[in-house]
């Protein structure tokens, strides 16, 4: 059986977390910016998780068809870009209409109180 962190955990952190995790970073800022729902993040990070598991076996010699590794890089990818995505849309709709909402926290916000 192949680990999941095939060739290694340095490699998972280096290419899956760090750079694949800088473009789900973009990739969930670019949609809530387009006010697109955060259900888009599941193509691109499908996509995403297609060329990281590629890069992992071309540059590292790692399993290309590793299915439980690609469904790891896959939902770390897909969460950072969730987060990225709303934590933008949350700055995005505070700034955008601040006579209707203020920040309710980190991830949330809420209608201004009258008066």
């Amino acid at each position: 059986m192949e680990s999941i962190f095939d060739p290694g955990l340095d490699v998972f952190i280096g290419l899956t977390l760090v750079l694949f995790g800088g473009v789900s970073i973009l990739t969930g800022q670019g949609l809530a910016r387009g006010w697109k729902s955060v259900w888009y993040i599941l193509p691109y990070g499908f996509l995403l998780a297609c060329a990281d598991r590629f890069l992992t076996y071309a540059l590292f010699d790692g399993v290309l068809l590793n299915l439980p590794g690609f469904v790891v890089q896959w939902v770390w990818i897909v969460a950072i870009g969730s987060f990225a995505h709303r934590l933008t849309f949350v700055r995005k709709m505070v700034n955008q209409y601040p006579w209707l909402y203020e920040r309710d926290g980190l991830l949330g916000w809420r209608e201004r109180a009258a008066g």
